[in-house]
């Protein structure tokens, strides 16, 4: 019987078959293990892949995806998948991952009502007001959403280093770091936010070095 996704699957068997010539042993040694250095957390938006758009191959990320890249201390699911990839994969590194022209963060800035996920972006909501004056001197509807997406990832980013998964990590004297990013769908370009959190210590400089950055860089749409 023909799957009503067949298309799909088609598109497993080439995938699988080009993946097996160009290296044999590629499923035998991705099964064996799974050993990623990085934990992303990006948006569910189906046009940001992650290991796609840095380049690497299956089994190098650890992934969580949400509306908008949130990373909220009630959410189980995150919060598992980070305690996950901190206590037993071990990962080096957590980028926190959003992305220009977000949806998401478009219902925020439009105060548009979208149903039960309204609850949920009521997160970046929160971080809207908290720099309501930086967003209102932004005119260009455009320049405020990538704006926003900026402040929201640098926001999670602060989050994520105060949950107890992170803080314990950091409190053992393992090596765990901490990173905000936005994703251009414009062009394809990673934008390091210049946030880097590798300590408790840390966050509150590197967070206002990350702002400061935004104050003192011109806005744009990427």
């Amino acid at each position: 019987m023909t799957s009503p996704l067949q298309d799909l699957i088609d598109g497993n068997r080439r995938w699988a078959s080009s993946m097996n010539a160009q290296d044999p042993h590629f499923f035998e040694a991705l099964a064996k293990q799974q050993s990623p250095k990085y934990l992303w957390i990006g948006c569910s938006d189906s046009r940001v892949p992650a290991t796609q758009i840095v380049d690497l191959p299956p089994g190098e990320i650890f992934v969580q995806r949400n509306v908008a890249n949130v990373v909220a201390h009630s959410d189980l699911n995150c919060l598992s998948t980070m305690q996950f990839a901190v206590d037993i994969l071990k990962v080096e590194h957590i980028i926190i991952v959003g992305h220009y022209g977000c949806g998401g963060i478009q219902a925020v800035l439009d105060e548009k009502r979208l149903g039960l996920v309204d609850n949920w972006l009521r997160h970046v909501g929160d971080v809207a007001e908290k720099h309501a004056s930086m967003l209102a001197s932004l005119d260009l509807m455009a320049v405020r959403n990538a704006r926003l997406c900026e402040l929201n990832a640098i926001e999670q980013v602060t989050n994520t280093c105060r949950t107890t998964i992170v803080m314990d990590a950091w409190e053992r004297g393992q090596n765990l770091s901490v990173h905000a990013w936005c994703y251009s769908l414009d062009n394809g370009h990673m934008n390091d936010l210049d946030m880097h959190v590798d300590s408790r210590a840390g966050l509150e400089p590197q967070y206002e070095r990350a702002l400061q950055r935004l104050v003192r860089s011109p806005a744009s749409t990427r």
